[in-house]
């Protein structure tokens, strides 16, 4: 294992104040062709209580010698193999020393440079924040919203009809937030996001597009394996028979949705 950041620094990168600190977590492995987009758009936020964590799993091209050329600006960097994208963001979130945890991926990017600002700025402090995402191809076009809109009010049973809320649009206190199960492949983003929510006694909904969304995922290149996990998650938190249920009308609203626009998004 490889690791280094400013956070060795005698002087630390980001000075106590009265705004809660945001770690901002990206796990990496041969992203070298969209690793930086991602890392600009955090590093040109102007809120300045970030703290930004880069994990990445050993690549093999360019990418960290890439993130590390912006060096001044990574909070903590660790570079190890590991088992898969769950273990790399547990590495993540066992590194992450703010009160708020948000995970931006190689490929996502932050939509403006205020967004984070303008979350944090109103008087009302939340355990969870929530928004929406815009949907980007790999040249940073946008191509349109997600098929799952956010709810006004969100809850841990708003996921019964799928993930309303994006991985990329969701920032929980560090102190709800649990591990990722490593024995899922696709879907333990969704499971974490539910297990959050129930921690949670104060949601917001930020009515921001927090992120961009790069598309073309794990989830969308394995979507049968995708649907088994997303079932077995969703039974192990509602049961079942509201599970089938919701199920049945999840495939049917996907089936029409998939007829008329031909995206799996």
């Amino acid at each position: 294992m490889t690791e280094g950041g400013n956070r060795f620094l005698k002087t630390p990168l980001v000075e106590k104040s009265e705004k809660p600190l945001i770690s901002i977590i990206t796990v990496v492995y041969n992203a070298q062709e969209i690793l930086i987009p991602t890392l600009l758009s955090v590093f040109n936020q102007t809120y300045q209580q970030i703290e930004f964590i880069l994990i990445d799993g050993a690549s093999t091209d360019k990418t960290l010698e890439m993130a590390l050329n912006y060096s001044e600006k990574i909070d903590y960097w660790r570079s190890e193999k590991d088992s898969g994208i769950y273990d790399a963001m547990n590495k993540g979130l066992e590194a992450a020393s703010g009160e708020y945890v948000f995970f931006l991926n190689a490929g996502d990017e932050l939509h403006h440079p205020t967004v984070i600002a303008e979350i944090f700025s109103g008087k009302k402090r939340g355990n969870l924040y929530y928004g929406s995402v815009e949907l980007i191809d790999q040249s940073g076009k946008c191509i349109g919203e997600r098929r799952h809109r956010p709810p006004e009010k969100l809850t841990w049973k708003s996921f019964r009809m799928g993930m309303l809320v994006s991985h990329q649009a969701f920032i929980p206190e560090r102190r709800i937030t649990a591990a990722y199960r490593t024995d899922l492949k696709i879907s333990a983003d969704i499971d974490w996001c539910i297990s959050c929510m129930k921690n949670a006694a104060v949601i917001v909904n930020t009515h921001q597009v927090i992120s961009k969304y790069l598309v073309g995922g794990l989830s969308r290149q394995n979507t049968f394996l995708s649907w088994k996990e997303r079932f077995s998650v969703m039974k192990k938190h509602y049961g079942l028979a509201t599970s089938v249920f919701y199920h049945f009308i999840i495939i049917l609203r996907f089936t029409g949705y998939y007829l008329t626009s031909r995206r799996l998004d």
